[in-house]
């Protein structure tokens, strides 16, 4: 699955506060804003990332056993 862009410079120019907003109203979904104000919804991780990340965890853990 890939990210969403969505421009909205066109419609509105949103300030940290109304993407902060954004986010409280919509806390199921991954939102990123890139330096040009454009707005990207990230897709959620799947199983592969989930086991990716808890290999990386338990070998820190383990090393800093």
């Amino acid at each position: 699955m890939n990210a969403l862009t969505v421009n909205l410079q066109s419609v509105i120019e949103m300030t940290d506060e109304q993407f902060f907003q954004l986010w409280q109203n919509n806390r199921e979904l991954r939102f990123e804003r890139t330096a040009n104000g454009e707005l990207i919804i990230m897709p959620p991780t799947g199983g592969k990332t989930g086991n990716r990340n808890a290999g990386i965890i338990a070998q820190i853990w383990i090393w800093n056993d």
